[in-house]
């Protein structure tokens, strides 16, 4: 549910005259009022003159629309709007007139109520409604790896579920979502694609930085007729430095914590081939998979191709979303430290392989080296693909 901040009102183009019941009825309650009651309740009120925007029963407002109160006679004293959950609709007041400071949720009903003093210094409050447009899409997102202790090497990741399809949407929506870290960490927003905003450090993570981002995104737009209609925070820890880099040509792969050395394996990767020679460049741990089957049909090497496999794996850390993995294959081990055999995942013995998924974290970066084919960053996590100055030239805000 999407949390709002305090006072707000609604409305539009209308006139409100805000004033106590006036009457003169001759009932024995009021023959025996005071003669200065009754004098009292013989003068002519003179209520608060307020206009709202929009107007009351109003439809199809859209979303980044501004909530408006003016109180043209008299002294303005509160606004509150709500959503049907009771939950409140950010705005300020300057002088005499409301304005909303957030967005509106798709597909609501909202209640404006305006508090104000007429010129004869009687309070009243008088309510109107209006309902937000009903969007083909409502938008749908993602903080990714919220709550979670990872490498340092992971970005801040936000995914759409669909593209952010226009360039004036993804600038309005990397300008309102933000990071906090302890301690400060300096990094940039940038587009990995359409859907991935991510926001990246300038160098790799210290180990034990605090990391927490708020995306306060109901009302945005991503599309035509596609509306977000949530916010969403998360946070993540980051854990202990792991730096590993595969030595593709060389057939090794080398584990470093603090820049120590504490691991060296044989390997075997892709074999030579422009659909198998396993990427250089520098990727990060996406996640771990304890037990799986690896079919090559799901990346585009269909059954009766002489290059399709089927076989089920263990201990399997994914490096990209094409299909690359570090995991074990008992199958190949007199092969690792010598030859690349593998369809582009790198091969270890059953017990290497168990030390390196043991021992991984998401966002752990994994550098491949002697390689002629180029990871592309959005082939995985490929933020660090990017040099400093050309990650930032991915902000939409640049």
């Amino acid at each position: 549910m999407r949390a709002r901040t305090t006072t707000v009102a609604v409305g539009a183009a209308l006139t409100m005259g805000l004033a106590a019941c006036s009457g003169s009825s001759g009932g024995s309650g009021s023959a025996s009022s005071s003669g200065a009651a009754a004098s009292s309740s013989s003068a002519t009120p003179e209520p608060a003159t307020v206009e709202v925007s929009p107007r009351d029963e109003a439809s199809e407002i859209m979303p980044d629309d501004e909530v408006t109160v003016m109180v043209t006679e008299g002294q303005l004293q509160e606004v509150v709007v709500t959503d049907a959950d009771g939950d409140e609709l950010a705005g300020a007041a300057e002088g005499q007139t409301w304005t909303s400071s957030a967005r509106m949720s798709p597909s609501e009903t909202y209640e404006v109520a305006v508090t104000a003093t007429g010129p004869d210094g009687t309070d009243s409050t008088q309510t109107s409604t209006f309902t937000t447009h009903e969007p083909e899409v409502t938008a749908t997102y993602g903080v990714v790896y919220d709550e979670q202790t990872v490498g340092v090497g992971m970005p801040v990741s936000i995914q759409f579920d669909s593209e952010v399809t226009d360039e004036v949407y993804r600038k309005e929506i990397e300008e309102a979502v933000t990071v906090k870290t302890t301690p400060s960490t300096e990094g940039s927003w940038g587009w990995l694609d359409n859907r991935q905003l991510m926001w990246r450090p300038k160098e790799f993570w210290e180990p034990g930085t605090k990391v927490s981002v708020d995306a306060p995104l109901t009302g945005f737009q991503t599309g035509d007729d596609k509306w977000v209609a949530e916010d969403l925070s998360g946070s993540m820890t980051i854990g202990r430095e792991q730096l590993s880099t595969v030595d593709i040509a060389n057939h090794e792969m080398t584990v470093e914590r603090g820049g120590r050395t504490v691991k060296t394996y044989p390997v075997s990767s892709g074999k030579p081939g422009p659909e198998t020679e396993t990427r250089s460049g520098m990727k990060i741990v996406i996640g771990k998979v304890r037990e799986m089957t690896m079919d090559s049909s799901t990346v585009g090497v269909p059954e009766g191709d002489p290059d399709y496999y089927n076989v089920d794996t263990e201990w399997n850390v994914r490096v990209t979303w094409t299909g690359e993995f570090l995991h074990s294959a008992p199958w190949s081990v007199g092969s690792q430290g010598s030859t690349n055999v593998s369809h582009g995942c790198v091969n270890l013995a059953p017990a290497n392989a168990q030390w390196v998924y043991e021992n991984s974290l998401p966002g752990d970066p994994v550098d491949f080296t002697g390689s002629d084919r180029e990871f592309l960053p959005t082939e995985g996590i490929g933020v660090w693909q990017y040099s400093w100055a050309q990650w930032q030239e991915q902000s939409a805000a640049a």
